[in-house]
């Protein structure tokens, strides 16, 4: 991959990140981001933007794939480390319309000697709120990321 690709690649990338990080539509790259980065080149920097926009691709569904390649990193980061250390967990159960119960689980760790919180997982609790129910949704989380209930603490 030449240098310039990549670097198309890597402002999508990056561009995506600002995009998830300002929670606003996906569409938001292609039609407001690229027109923003055109109206610059040509009135401030007197350049022709269509090279440009070959080599940094924000489609909405390019956008949304870029995003959950990302996430997925950071869940898989999460997850190994989690692996490897001790930590509490905090699970919330959330009632959704049509009377969908979600679970939530963050998991509270030190790492470099600074507490974090994150947001382990979501999921629908597909039989009933009991404490035996949620129980079962964060066993098969743990047990499919390999991560030791004996960690909690």
């Amino acid at each position: 991959m030449s240098q310039r690709n990549f670097d198309g690649l890597r402002a999508s990338y990056n561009i995506s990140l600002l995009i998830a990080k300002s929670e606003k539509p996906h569409t938001i790259g292609e039609k407001l981001i690229l027109l923003a980065v055109e109206e610059v080149l040509k009135t401030v920097l007197h350049k022709p933007a269509s090279n440009i926009f070959k080599r940094i691709l924000l489609s909405n569904n390019t956008v949304e794939r870029r995003i959950d390649e990302m996430s997925s990193d950071i869940e898989s980061f999460l997850c190994n480390y989690l692996q490897t250390t001790h930590f509490s967990i905090q699970l919330d159960e959330s009632t959704l319309s049509g009377n969908a119960a979600l679970l939530l689980a963050y998991a509270r760790f030190i790492m470099n000697q600074e507490i974090y919180e994150e947001l382990l997982f979501a999921r629908t609790l597909t039989t009933d709120t009991k404490g035996e129910s949620i129980f079962h949704v964060l066993r098969d989380y743990f047990i499919e990321k390999a991560i030791l209930l004996s960690n909690i603490i």
